[in-house]
């Protein structure tokens, strides 16, 4: 090999240490960093919306299973916001079970986030279930925080 070779090649060598090591030098960004986006408030019109569907047997049984395949992971089986997804992605969810988690909130608000979803919850149900079924979701949940009242627990 000539010397301008092994010239040209030591260079290159260099050249590609020197890229590792600075690239390995870099400070890695880590998510938690990032800056937080506030969400968009959910529109008034969606905010006002009355629950037009009564609750039933046989619509909560319904719900309470939808409940149960899609939304416990994360919300917990009673809606104690203690599912295990949840935990496994350290989110601290609210306790539904607990009247004032929710006291603020319209049944629209809470209708507007089961259909669209909302924070870390991507999507929702709106795409996948009929809207009656969405309404009845709105009543499992708010059926959490009755039901400890009931038993006391409130």
């Amino acid at each position: 090999m000539s010397r301008m070779r092994m010239f040209s090649a030591g260079v290159l060598i260099l050249g590609l240490a020197a890229g590792f090591s600075t690239g390995f030098a870099q400070p890695k960004r880590v998510m938690s960093q990032a800056p937080q986006v506030a969400e968009a408030p959910i529109p008034a019109e969606d905010a006002a919306k009355k629950n037009p569907v009564k609750p039933t047997s046989e619509g909560m049984a319904q719900a309470k299973k939808l409940f149960g395949y899609h939304c416990a992971m994360c919300h917990g089986k009673d809606g104690d916001g203690k599912g295990d997804l949840a935990a496994d992605m350290k989110l601290e969810l609210k306790d539904w079970r607990d009247p004032n988690s929710l006291g603020k909130m319209t049944d629209g608000e809470l209708f507007y986030i089961i259909t669209n979803g909302r924070g870390k919850m991507a999507g929702g149900e709106g795409d996948r279930t009929k809207e009656q079924v969405r309404w009845n979701l709105v009543n499992v949940v708010r059926a959490f925080a009755k039901k400890a009242a009931a038993a006391g627990k409130s």
